[in-house]
């Protein structure tokens, strides 16, 4: 049994609920641990009642440090701040949890993941971390760091040298602008694999996670998980719409990666309506955007700022 964990407020729902849809069709046996940063997504989820999922209500887990921190920084920054005190959240909540696995709310299953813990295992590391493995014109590995926080797992015990230093820095200091070589919770990775060499393993199979920064450098059919950065949900005109991102992607992902996402989006922003939920914009958007109708349930529109990022489905 795998467990993982992610964390997200009602605003991000509709994402959240998209990545579970992901693990029911592509893992025979997980939990998936969701950190509900606001009462209501708790409240949504609770009434939902998902098979392999467990909640936990942040505002009951709360420490008090980070209730002065969530008055010192934005929405953003808190969640970022929240993501080391995670994995330990979930190891408080049951003693018989011996790994898991931290994702963005905003990534997406394609297959069973074993291989990718295949390698981890094989490593007898404590502590697993992904490189970006930037395309070389999207490379921003200086300023966003070499390594992604998008998929981290974590071994109880022997991996909470390593937690322990990321939250102490991030209590510290963690905001969404660059300074003094840091930026969010992220930049903290780059000196991990020297840091704590002994602890820490990089996937090395770089193509199993991918993202829009990379959708030009490796072929999308080898990834067993896909991370939608940048993709937002906005209403317009009284129909759905979907920003895809700042990157250029290929036909081929469009089709064979962001359509079937799209679909479980979809089914996840029908149920939430179906519950009386209000689906939020998560952006707006400027008036120089490339749009086009799709055709979906909900008459969905995608937006895309790169030139001929353009989907039919």
């Amino acid at each position: 049994m795998e467990h993982f964990v992610t964390l997200f407020d009602s605003l991000f729902l509709p994402q959240g609920l998209a990545l579970y849809f992901s693990m029911q069709r592509n893992l025979n046996k997980f939990t998936l641990w969701i950190i509900c940063v606001d009462d209501l997504s708790h409240s949504i989820l609770s009434g939902l009642n998902l098979p392999n999922m467990r909640l936990l209500n942040l505002s009951e887990i709360e420490t008090e440090t980070l209730k002065k921190l969530k008055e010192e920084r934005t929405k953003g920054e808190y969640c970022w701040t929240l993501t080391p005190f995670v994995p330990k959240f979930v190891f408080d909540a049951d003693n018989s949890v011996e790994q898991v696995t931290y994702l963005d709310a905003d990534v997406w299953f394609r297959k069973n993941p074993r291989l990718i813990f295949k390698e981890f295992s094989k490593s007898e590391k404590s502590v697993l971390i992904t490189d970006h493995a930037f395309a070389p014109e999207y490379d921003k590995s200086t300023l966003a760091g070499q390594y992604c926080v998008q998929f981290m797992t974590f071994r109880r015990g022997s991996s909470e040298i390593v937690r322990s230093w990321w939250q102490d820095r991030c209590v510290e200091w963690c905001f969404n602008r660059h300074e003094d070589g840091k930026f969010g919770d992220q930049k903290y990775l780059d000196d991990w694999p020297v840091r704590f060499a002994d602890e820490v393993h990089v996937l090395f199979n770089k193509e199993l996670i991918l993202a829009p920064w990379n959708a030009t450098r490796f072929p999308y059919g080898n990834s067993i998980v896909w991370h939608f950065h940048e993709l937002r949900i906005m209403r317009r005109f009284n129909r759905w719409q979907v920003f895809l991102c700042g990157y250029r992607l290929p036909p081929v992902v469009i089709q064979n990666i962001y359509e079937p996402y799209l679909k479980d989006l979809t089914k996840a922003i029908d149920l939430l309506v179906s519950t009386g939920f209000a689906v939020q914009a998560q952006k707006t958007i400027g008036h120089f955007s490339f749009i086009r109708n799709i055709l979906s349930s909900l008459r969905s529109i995608i937006f895309s700022s790169a030139p001929k990022q353009i989907i039919s489905l």
